[in-house]
């Protein structure tokens, strides 16, 4: 069988992890929608080897010790669920953009970054990828390495389709009201998925 055959399942599960609503790219929208695109990028790229790098560590061993230890598992979903929550209050309570004006501040790539290591969406989908298409090969840290790989491809490619659908939200909703209930329907979508797994429990 071809090799890249043989990861189309991966790449199929990749795609649909990175592209579904989830807190990431609800932010990434948000940021491009009142900052732009440019501003964005950055937060994208650091989003995206962030939880390529979580993939990666995950394979090679750390997914094993979140499944022995699920206290450790527990707390982290809760500090990703409080922190989200902030956000989402934050969002839902700033001003509508300022389509003249200047902007203030865009989603970092520090903050990017930091929201994957306890973003329990991104821990969901590395422990799957460790569950359903761990290697057992000869050379099991190289294919984590490649799959690792494909998955920040495939990643940057779908968080940047929502900043452009971001910057096209400003072209739909072209008020400062209609931007405003923009902004908060967002954010309840931002604290719906950050309480989501605890509501599916």
């Amino acid at each position: 069988m071809n090799p890249f055959y043989s990861y189309l399942p991966f790449l199929l599960f990749a795609f649909v992890a990175s592209i579904t609503p989830g807190p990431t790219n609800i932010l990434i929208l948000t940021s491009s929608q009142r900052f732009g695109i440019k501003a964005t990028l950055p937060a994208v790229v650091s989003a995206c080897v962030a939880a390529s790098l979580i993939v990666f560590i995950s394979g090679a061993g750390a997914g094993e010790v979140l499944r022995s230890y699920p206290l450790v598992r527990e707390v982290m979903n809760w500090a990703g669920a409080l922190w989200l929550s902030w956000l989402s209050w934050q969002l839902f309570t700033a001003p509508a953009a300022d389509l003249q004006g200047e902007a203030q501040r865009p989603f970092s790539g520090r903050a990017a970054a930091m929201l994957q290591l306890i973003n329990p969406k991104t821990w969901m989908m590395a422990l799957a990828v460790v569950s359903l298409f761990a290697p057992h090969g000869a050379h099991p840290l190289r294919e984590v390495s490649l799959l690792s790989l494909w998955f920040l491809l495939i990643s940057l490619l779908c968080l940047s389709a929502w900043t452009l659908l971001g910057k096209a939200v400003n072209r739909l909703f072209r008020t400062t009201t209609s931007l405003l209930w923009f902004q908060r329907v967002m954010a309840l979508c931002l604290l719906l998925s950050a309480w989501a797994g605890f509501l599916g429990a």
